[in-house]
């Protein structure tokens, strides 16, 4: 800077060096602007291109990988598997020798067996449906890059997410990125106001062609032909049925022959342990009856399974505790959104009432399935404005599910 400040009062004296100073001013200023940035890579298309634009706009970029699962421990040996796999550590690698920046392997198996495992087995045995990314993602992942990042001097972390971040009244707002289809802020919801002021998503403003073009481009077909995964790191077969029965010693003999029970209190046959049950679900029930039926709700206590039509599924409302909020501290008033019960929901229209530490929702008209222990996240147009777990649902005012 003090450099900066006497080449700027020297040349200024010229007039004849306006255009060279202009010049000159500019490259310093976008030099002082540059970042030692931690970039979170899988191995997948995503991370490496949100890797080689960072490092191709002069940023100092460092490559890393979380290993969070064992990957010899039930495990596929399918590429496409994530952070359970020695192929996506690789293939990360290669991305970071070839394009000229350093690279790392950081494990974070001890963290996430303890938090995001746990978790996940505790809420299947509780009646609930987890959502451990959206936990791995709130809890462990971006606190270890973080720390991480801390310890080698970086200002920022970046990862391959699509989405965005801006600032505004004092708070850094998520929201969403220019390819809707491919957006995934319902995943980052649970991400603290810092985090957000330390982390950039370089996808946030290109589409998902536009990404595999990039990566064609630099030379790294290979990425461009390499499947996307959406399986959890740790159940790569997508079965966490089998991975509770591995994982809980005497799960079955302990669950198995509880009641499946209709709506009007009928029991109408036996089930295989409430914990292999979701609500929503209406394959393999292996119950006949003379219309479809659907999970209605899961009464852990009790080892019953209620079923019912899917007009007994829909709800009108719901409580969402363990909020996050991104865009206000808190709502003080009740507020209109736009409310997404899954990642792949659409989303319906509500009204959020805030409750001290707890979101209480009314939709505006019915919505299916909603499945308490997943998260619900609040819009504003394409802003967060926060979101939660879901703790119950109900039909009418005060009549909880």
């Amino acid at each position: 800077m003090l450099y900066y400040n006497t080449f700027r009062k020297q040349v200024s004296r010229d007039n004849g060096k306006r255009v060279i100073y202009t010049y000159i001013c500019t490259y310093f200023l976008v030099i002082m602007k540059k970042k030692r940035i931690l970039v979170a890579m899988s191995g997948g298309i995503d991370s490496s291109v949100a890797a080689i634009k960072l490092h191709e706009a002069g940023h100092e970029v460092i490559g890393i990988t979380m290993k969070t699962w064992n990957y010899t421990r039930g495990c596929s040996t399918k590429k496409q598997i994530g952070c359970c796999n020695l192929d996506t550590i690789n293939d990360a690698r290669e991305v970071a020798v070839r394009t000229g920046f350093p690279y790392m392997v950081l494990d974070i198996r001890k963290e996430f067996g303890q938090y995001v495992i746990d978790h996940f087995k505790s809420e299947y045995l509780a009646g609930r449906t987890p959502n451990p990314c959206i936990l791995c993602n709130t809890h462990i992942k971006w606190n270890a890059l973080r720390k991480r990042a801390d310890e080698l001097g970086c200002s920022h972390l970046a990862t391959g997410h699509y989405a965005q971040v801006r600032e505004e009244n004092r708070r850094y707002v998520l929201y969403k990125s220019r390819d809707l289809n491919k957006d995934q802020t319902y995943a980052l919801w649970g991400l603290s106001q810092e985090n957000l002021q330390r982390t950039i998503f370089p996808l946030g403003h290109l589409t998902k062609p536009e990404v595999r073009d990039f990566a064609t481009a630099r030379g790294f077909p290979n990425l461009v032909k390499k499947s996307e995964s959406y399986e959890i790191c740790f159940i790569p077969e997508n079965n966490y049925r089998d991975f509770l029965r591995k994982e809980i010693k005497g799960l079955e003999e302990k669950v198995k022959g509880g009641e499946f029970v209709l709506e009007d209190g009928r029991v109408i046959g036996k089930h295989q342990g409430y914990p292999f049950y979701t609500v929503g679900q209406r394959r393999g029930l292996q119950v006949s009856l003379s219309y479809p039926v659907y999970v209605t709700r899961i009464d852990a206590a009790t080892n019953r399974v209620y079923l019912g039509t899917l007009d007994a599924l829909a709800r009108n409302g719901m409580y969402v505790h363990k909020l996050n909020m991104i865009k206000y501290d808190c709502l003080k008033e009740p507020t209109e959104s736009h409310i997404k019960v899954r990642y792949n929901d659409t989303g319906k229209p509500g009204v959020l009432v805030q409750e001290k530490e707890q979101m209480k929702v009314f939709f505006g008209q019915n919505v299916q399935a909603i499945a308490p222990g997943q998260a619900a996240v609040f819009y504003e147009g394409d802003d967060v404005i926060g979101g939660g777990w879901i703790a119950s649902s109900f039909r009418k005012k005060n009549q909880q599910s």
